[in-house]
């Protein structure tokens, strides 16, 4: 298993997010999370990708304890990828350079290989406000790509893009799945995730 919780509970000052949460994710696996707002999908996403730490239970990441993680940012820098769905690119930057600075060892050929994937590679000289924002949000998926992550999270990317748009990101997900990537994505779009290997479905803090 490349990720294992085991009891994850949540509190927000007493206010319970989630409770007794047990989970296992295989290498390659593109797994849903799925619920409505407010059900701590977002807790639980947050937690299995280490910008949170749960209250109680244990995480495991390919067999080692995240407790036990020494420097959590080179953890991250190393492991993981995340997407959110406001893409937080910087407008001073075009769009070559917010992914360069993800990775200031990416070379021009990685990073160009990544856009042609996006089909955005015609886009790399433009800023994130001269592009639409299904463009704006494939240059944020390029960023969270470009360390090449073990495991990359996304916390509804495709809420505020269009339908076609938001297929093409899904699409993507499955194919670097299908590559060896483990892709876990937080969404209330209940058609999309049907594209997904396993959704679980979070109600009430708890995978019902």
């Amino acid at each position: 298993m490349i990720i294992q919780a085991s009891n994850l509970s949540h509190n927000y000052n007493g206010d319970i997010a989630l409770k007794n949460i047990n989970l296992q994710i295989k290498k390659g696996e593109f797994i849903c999370l799925v619920g409505e707002s407010g059900s701590g999908k977002t807790t639980l996403l947050s937690i299995l990708s280490t910008l949170l730490k749960p209250t109680s239970g244990k995480l495991s990441f390919e067999n080692s304890n995240y407790a036990d993680i020494k420097n959590i940012d080179n953890f991250r820098q190393k492991n993981i990828g995340f997407i959110f769905q406001f893409h937080y690119l910087i407008n001073y930057l075009n769009n070559f350079e917010n992914i360069k600075l993800a990775n200031e060892k990416a070379t021009k050929e990685e990073i160009n290989t990544l856009l042609e994937l996006l089909d955005i590679k015609n886009l790399a000289n433009k800023f994130p406000n001269e592009i639409s924002g299904g463009q704006r949000q494939r240059v944020a998926i390029a960023r969270a790509l470009i360390n090449t992550p073990k495991v990359l999270f996304a916390d509804e990317p495709t809420g505020n893009l269009d339908s076609k748009n938001a297929q093409i990101v899904f699409e993507l997900f499955r194919k670097l799945a299908s590559e060896g990537m483990t892709i876990v994505v937080a969404t209330h779009n209940k058609e999309l995730a049907q594209m997904a290997d396993k959704i679980y479905e979070v109600k009430d803090g708890q995978l019902a």
